[in-house]
This record gives structure tokens, C-alpha cells and sequence, in this order.
């Protein structure tokens, strides 16, 4: 999988490039992740990328032709293009594994008040990921980046992300290690029984249960799709 994202800010992306599992998976050329300051597709003067915006009103607004132009470039018949952005659709588990299917994904960061509207006819999907305002869309494209390279085959292995929260629409379960008893505080019984009948019982029993408690939401999501 390729993914270049277009940035007016590449030095964000230095530490999340060179640390821990996206290190890793560069280095084994398991994905190709390019950032790309797209001030050097600006056609206008000291690269100039953003104007004030028609009709008035505070801040400044990312022009058409920088943007429009940096997709043109990349864009081939495999690619999809996200643009990060506080009205896309809210992301979650399943569009990360929606979007490890493809080849090739261009994720814009937008800055400044917001995008020049008619940059979304270019766009082939929105992104949120959450219903709040960051300063830029660096973030979101690491976190986005992130969730998907972790699902491709042999960054890491299939049985870390099967279980993960939201794979099954459930909340993780419980997990513990050594020593057993800290403070006073004890590891399940049914953990070290051995039993792994009982063992996988308890964990989708926990599943449920903090699924519930933490998250209802996701509870009422699956009777909501049941009905469908």
C-alpha cells in the first residue's frame, strides 16, 4: 500500500515516521507513506496557499488550485482520496479495514478556517475523527494512517487486531499479567485456570458487560442494525 498525504506542515509527521510499529513497517517496505508539503504545487507567487474568503468573516481559506492540482498529480486509477475534515464521516474500526483494501490513498490535511469548497469534487471520501476542532488535519491523517498500516498483513499479527475493541462492535476485555496478586488486587480466577473454554466465555462475557457500561451506544447500534 502506497498513502501520501499532503501537508503544509511535513516536520509533524518526523517522530510519528520514525518510532515503534510505522518505523517498522517502512522499514520492511510492507507500505510507501510520502509527505508532501503542497505549497509546491501553488501556481502563485511565494506560494501562496490560502486567501481570505469571499463574503467575509475571520481566517483564511485553502485555495482551489494548490490542492486540485497536488490530487491531479497523484491521482491514478487505484487511488482514494480523503480530505480530513470536522464534517466528514465519523471514523471508526471498520472503515480502517474498509481502507486497507486499497493500493493507494491520498489524505489531505487541511488547515486555517477550512477548505475552498469546490476542493470536495475532487474528494472521493470525508473524514472525521471526532466531534471536535483540531488545528490542523495532521493529527486525524496520523490517526487515520496509524489504523490502517497496523492492519496490513505482517506489521503486526492477525490475532493483535482480531480481538481489538470494535472488531466485533464489543469494547476489549480485561487483559492482565504478572504478578498475580498486586496490592491486593487479583487477577481473575478463570485467567488462570487453564480452561480455555471458560477463559474465551469470560472474555466475551467482560466484552458485553463493559461494552454496556462504557458504551451503550455501540449496544444500540447492533439491535438498530439486527432490526435492518
Amino acid at each position: 500500500m502506497q498513502i501520501d498525504i499532503l501537508t503544509l506542515f511535513p516536520k509533524m509527521f518526523e517522530g510519528f515516521l520514525t518510532e515503534s510499529i510505522i518505523k517498522r513497517a517502512l522499514n520492511e517496505k510492507l507500505v510507501t507513506i510520502n509527505i508532501i508539503d503542497f505549497r509546491k504545487y501553488s501556481p502563485f507567487k511565494h506560494h501562496q496557499v490560502d486567501d481570505t474568503p469571499y463574503g467575509g468573516g475571520a481566517g483564511m481559506v485553502l485555495m482551489c488550485e494548490p490542492v486540485v492540482l497536488a490530487i491531479e498529480d497523484l491521482k491514478g486509477p487505484d487511488s482514494l482520496v480523503i480530505l480530513t475534515c470536522p464534517q466528514g464521516k465519523v471514523y471508526n474500526e471498520k472503515t480502517a479495514l474498509d481502507l486497507k483494501k486499497y493500493k493507494h490513498l491520498i489524505i489531505i490535511c487541511g488547515h486555517y478556517e477550512g477548505y475552498d469548497e469546490r476542493i470536495r469534487q475532487f474528494v472521493d471520501l470525508e473524514i472525521s475523527i471526532g466531534d471536535y476542532v483540531l488545528t490542523g488535519g495532521e493529527i486525524p491523517a496520523m490517526a487515520i494512517t496509524d489504523s490502517i498500516v497496523r492492519l496490513i498483513d505482517g506489521v503486526i499479527t492477525k490475532e493483535s487486531y482480531e480481538k481489538d475493541s470494535f472488531s466485533n462492535d464489543l469494547l476489549d476485555y480485561p487483559t492482565y499479567t504478572k504478578p498475580s496478586n498486586f496490592r491486593g488486587l487479583e487477577v481473575p480466577s478463570v485467567l488462570l485456570s487453564g480452561d480455555h473454554q471458560k477463559i474465551a466465555e469470560y472474555r466475551l462475557n467482560e466484552q458485553i458487560k463493559r461494552t454496556k457500561e462504557r458504551r451503550p451506544d455501540l449496544m444500540e447500534d447492533q439491535n438498530e442494525n439486527k432490526k435492518d
